[in-house]
């Protein structure tokens, strides 16, 4: 409940380049510890002494950065939607936290599947400024630790696929009208062929609900991830444009009505809903009078998934309460 009362993440800034089409960008850094086994090869003692150097590291951050551990189901469920952490991180598990900075544009994993994950996110298409952000924490942290490194390899992870510059640059995309057109799945096809993922709102194991998708590139080059960036947007522009305004409308009418009839609504229901109702406000279109931006605010409130199973339909609840009261029904 604290978090939620704290300032919405960075990325949600309404200076956002290309907001039509790109929700966030995101640099994420893997870094181990010398000396250390790799989170799933260490013990709980050696977790907790690696989880006490990172801390410990990163109160010399101006200001310090703020430590989490413990936290309630709903305030991890607020993290994920928030993009800040992973929704599989293991924090409950010992020797984990995250470290957040004071406008939620930088956060730290300690131990999930290795020692440090170091991401900045920021507004809409603009992964430089993200860069900026990673690059320095990344920095601070070495001059404080000491990085698995070796001259051969380059550094070191638990997955061999992030062994070497251990960056991953992303971005979070609403490509609607690809999608719509049914040109989606041969997008993805092509970004594979060039080794670019495409995966759903949520990370690794998601897939594009509401089509809404996260387009990341481990150790490439800047250059090749900016292309890959553009021609997305663009494409999806070109897809927007081909397909009728009032065939586009009707779905979108069509979605709000399920949402506002609906006392029930489970995760993916709604992410189609507000994929919709993004599209809809952009267009100024009767009856979704909010900014787009608005609907990426709605998409970090949303009850991602209940303490426990037996609660699974009280949350649904709780989404068709949300939608209805941001659809005006």
């Amino acid at each position: 409940m604290v978090l939620m009362s704290l300032p919405p993440p960075a990325w949600l800034s309404p200076d956002a380049p290309h907001d039509d089409v790109v929700l966030s960008s995101r640099v994420r850094v893997m870094r181990n510890l010398m000396g250390h086994r790799f989170p799933n090869r260490s013990s709980n003692a050696e977790l907790e002494s690696i989880m006490g150097k990172v801390v410990a590291a990163s109160q010399s951050m101006i200001p310090p950065l703020t430590v989490l551990k413990g936290l309630t189901a709903m305030e991890r469920d607020h993290l994920v939607g928030c993009r800040l952490v992973a929704a599989d991180f293991p924090w409950t598990q010992p020797g984990r936290a995250v470290l957040l900075d004071s406008d939620r544009s930088l956060a730290i994993m300690i131990n999930e599947e290795d020692h440090l994950r170091i991401q900045a996110l920021s507004a809409g298409w603009s992964t430089e400024a993200a860069r900026r952000v990673a690059t320095r924490a990344t920095e601070l942290f070495r001059s404080r630790l000491d990085y698995s490194y070796r001259a051969d390899l380059g550094y070191l992870a638990a997955s061999p696929s992030n062994v070497g510059t251990g960056v991953r640059e992303s971005a979070m995309m609403h490509l609607i009208g690809l999608a719509h057109a049914k040109r989606l799945p041969a997008v993805i096809r092509a970004l594979a062929a060039r080794n670019i993922a495409v995966r759903g709102l949520f990370g690794e194991s998601s897939r594009a609900i509401g089509a809404f998708v996260q387009v990341s590139v481990v150790g490439r080059g800047d250059s090749d991830f900016a292309g890959a960036g553009e021609y997305l947007i663009q494409e999806e522009r070109n897809a927007r444009a081909q397909i009728s305004r009032d065939e586009m409308a009707n779905r979108a009418v069509q979605a709000r009505n399920f949402a506002i009839g609906s006392r029930s609504i489970g995760l993916a229901d709604a992410l189609r809903v507000l994929g919709w109702s993004r599209w809809a406000a952009g267009q100024n279109l009767a009856g979704f009078a909010f900014p787009s931006r608005g609907v990426d605010t709605a998409l970090i409130s949303l009850e991602l998934r209940s303490a426990a199973p037996s609660a699974d339909q009280e949350a649904a609840h709780h989404r068709a309460d949300f939608l209805r009261s941001i659809l005006g029904g």
